[in-house]
């Protein structure tokens, strides 16, 4: 099996690199040199492209990606709750959607999201371990290699192998207030604890770059010893961890195997731009994948909004791929609605951290929209919103579609109005329907006469 990486060293644009470039500001050369350097990934196992996966990419010079996660659990697992959520995920614009079932029939769960998902898919088969086996301490790495093998022929596009906490990290985490707040590093500290050997992840990394190879399927390096609070942001446990994510980036490579590496977790604002240049120095410019970061601790229940302000930020100093958090976070399994509000919220982070990086066309559609905004558009408006039902059913709450107005400010102190009249334009209901309001001033279409027009207008008042 060839690897997107391996095609793109040997200096071939795969029908993947060719796709993924059409929707990006890099040519498929650029891009095709940006994997094979391995800043550039494009997670789309064999199996899942030969049925709905439409590719993407992720890493330097592209648009921000955003990723869900969804997945059942012991106290409520259901395939068709899982199928509404990864519809979910689609409909409202995630690029990615990672299954973190822990119970249930996860193999069944597993098959019904890919056959259904034109995004990738992500896994943690740590979990599916654990759920099947029925413990922890007398796990062997053979059983990890048995779920990797069987994910990875399911379609699994990447996933979360957390081989990167070492038995030298664990003093490091004493000083912590949450300790180790990674379910899956929490699991290899429980079984290099009680085994007293090293973990078993990074026991057979090999084999498990060997699996990824014949299937195509993208490493992403978990951080297991990411902050679970503010207080345990950016200590020795996390960056020594990091250090040895980035020697196993070197290893993944070594093998064209495309990877990508997870970061952090709780990060206080003054400390963002900190942690992504870390990543990016120790782990070699590899993608990076963060979860928030969340910047206070104290808001349960509003979890997608403070954490959506670092991811903004993460993504604007150079962050790829921001994993999205919903208000359900701390707090229970999230629905579809839950699933919704993380997006949107993420969605929302990406493109601001895109307008900000300065990716070439990112603030077309604000422009747009502003456009429509002026001129009383509001179909327009709906349509490049990035939720609109949700813009729409506000808009119309109280007022019925046709109203040339919204019910903040009612149509005699809306400002665009006001601002319009002044200047002599036509809105867009106007230029529709052939309606004239009574314009006090005279009507001049250019804008070089809008200091005459305003003068006109202080005078009268």
């Amino acid at each position: 099996m060839t690897t997107q990486m391996q095609y793109a060293k040997q200096g071939d644009i795969t029908a993947e690199m060719k796709a993924v470039a059409q929707k990006e500001p890099l040519s498929a050369e650029a891009l095709r040199g940006e994997m094979a350097r391995g800043r550039v990934i494009i997670p789309a196992n064999v199996h899942h492209l030969q049925g709905k996966l439409v590719p993407i990419g992720i890493g330097k010079g592209l648009t921000t990606k955003i990723n869900a996660n969804i997945g059942a659990s012991r106290t409520r697992a259901s395939k068709e709750d899982e199928l509404e959520k990864i519809r979910a995920c689609m409909k409202y614009g995630a690029d990615t959607a990672m299954d973190l079932s822990t119970g249930g029939n996860l193999d069944e769960i597993r098959q019904a999201i890919i056959d259904a998902s034109s995004i990738p898919i992500g896994t943690v088969p740590t979990y599916q371990v654990v759920e099947e086996h029925k413990t922890i301490d007398d796990l062997q790495p053979s059983h990890f290699l048995d779920v990797i093998k069987r994910q990875a022929k399911q379609g699994v596009d990447y996933m979360t192998i957390h081989a990167g906490i070492l038995q030298k990290h664990l003093p490091l985490t004493s000083g912590r207030i949450t300790g180790v707040v990674s379910r899956g590093g929490a699991i290899m500290m429980r079984w290099m604890a009680v085994n007293e050997e090293e973990n078993p992840l990074y026991q057979v990394f090999d084999e498990v770059l060997d699996v990824f190879v014949e299937h195509d399927v993208t490493m992403s390096l978990g951080d297991s010893l990411r902050p679970g609070c503010l207080h345990d942001a950016t200590d020795a446990a996390q960056i020594e961890e990091l250090k040895t994510l980035g020697d196993l980036t070197k290893r993944c490579w070594e093998k064209d195997v495309q990877v990508m590496v997870e970061g952090p977790g709780h990060i206080p604002m003054h400390q963002i731009q900190e942690n992504v240049a870390l990543q990016k120095k120790y782990c070699h410019e590899a993608p990076f994948y963060v979860l928030g970061p969340l910047v206070t601790d104290i808001s349960p229940g509003y979890d997608h909004i403070y954490s959506a302000i670092g991811a903004a930020m993460a993504g604007y100093f150079g962050a790829d791929y921001l994993c999205y958090v919903t208000p359900k976070e701390h707090l229970g399994l999230p629905n579809a609605s839950d699933v919704r509000e993380g997006i949107i919220a993420y969605k929302i982070a990406a493109h601001a951290a895109d307008i900000a990086k300065g990716i070439p066309h990112a603030r077309d559609r604000d422009d747009e929209l502003s456009k429509a905004r002026y001129a009383m558009n509001w179909e327009k408006q709906f349509e490049l919103s990035l939720d609109p039902e949700r813009a729409r059913e506000y808009r119309t709450s109280g007022l019925s579609s046709g109203a040339d107005f919204c019910s903040m400010c009612g149509p005699d102190f809306c400002s665009m109005r006001l601002d319009q009249k002044t200047r002599g334009r036509e809105t867009f209901n106007e230029k529709k329907t052939g309606s004239k309001r009574s314009h006090r001033y005279a009507k001049d279409e250019n804008d070089g006469a809008f200091a005459d027009i305003a003068t006109t207008f202080l005078k009268s008042k």
